[in-house]
């Protein structure tokens, strides 16, 4: 019975060890990086990724609500270019295509958005932004229970990274749970990758000059905003406040 209760203990810690080591790196790596969306730091791109799109090709609970978080930015001169990352699957599944559509339909300006069709995951990304797209510093968009991780990984392959949540999870009970089990589960791999594949890791796709492009687009004078803010169109392109 002793032994048993030995194996007992000893399977019980190392379960401990395997799921707890992974969440502490992902809260240790990416402390004092998330914050609200009126604490933003004021940065060219926030990074918005996907989470789905429904069968009418709306965007998920979860995707609507990060574009919401992200079209504040934009509209509150945070960030000037939204980088749209997610995957294209057969027939009509296009998470960039919708993403874009959605922010559009809120008064993004086609020309500040950036399509990222092969964001397969948070990894592939965060490489994408560094290496095809030239980032250096951004904002990540996502929900609160998946931004440690996010943080972490963008921040392990040399990015200079903040993470802004949305909680549409936090309001939804069994669907925060399920994010969190979730999250649990990948953080394993995802430290695996921070901590020893990261350092050799590179996409070997072409650079894609798209962000740069948008970021040259000349912003509207101050003449322009105040004149365009007379007339009742748009938001200012500034913080409330400040």
């Amino acid at each position: 019975m002793r032994r048993r209760w030995r194996w007992v203990l000893a399977g019980t810690a190392t379960v401990a060890l395997v799921l707890g080591g992974p969440t502490a790196w992902a809260y240790s790596a990416s402390s004092g990086r998330i914050v609200e969306p009126d604490e933003a730091p004021e940065t060219d791109v926030a990074l918005v990724l996907g989470a789905g799109v429904r069968p009418n090709g709306q965007p998920s609970r979860l995707l609507a609500g990060r574009l919401d978080v992200a079209a504040e930015l934009y509209h509150q001169g945070v960030v000037r270019v939204l980088l749209l990352s997610g995957s294209v699957g057969p027939g009509d599944y296009d998470e960039p295509g919708t993403m874009r559509d959605y922010l559009t339909e809120r008064g993004v300006a086609p020309e500040a958005i950036v399509e990222d069709s092969s964001g397969n995951s948070t990894w592939d990304s965060c490489l994408r932004a560094r290496d095809v797209y030239g980032i250096h510093d951004l904002i990540i968009v996502s929900q609160r229970f998946h931004l440690p991780r996010a943080v972490a990984l963008c921040g392990s392959a040399g990015l200079n990274v903040h993470g802004v949540p949305h909680n549409s999870g936090e309001s939804n009970p069994p669907g925060t749970r399920l994010g969190y089990l979730r999250e649990t589960a990948a953080r394993l791999p995802a430290m695996w990758t921070a901590l020893v594949t990261s350092s050799n890791a590179a996409s070997d796709a072409a650079p894609d000059p798209s962000v740069s492009d948008a970021l040259d687009v000349e912003a509207p004078t101050t003449a322009d905003e105040d004149s365009t803010q007379q007339a009742g169109h748009g938001a200012p392109n500034a913080r409330q406040g400040e």
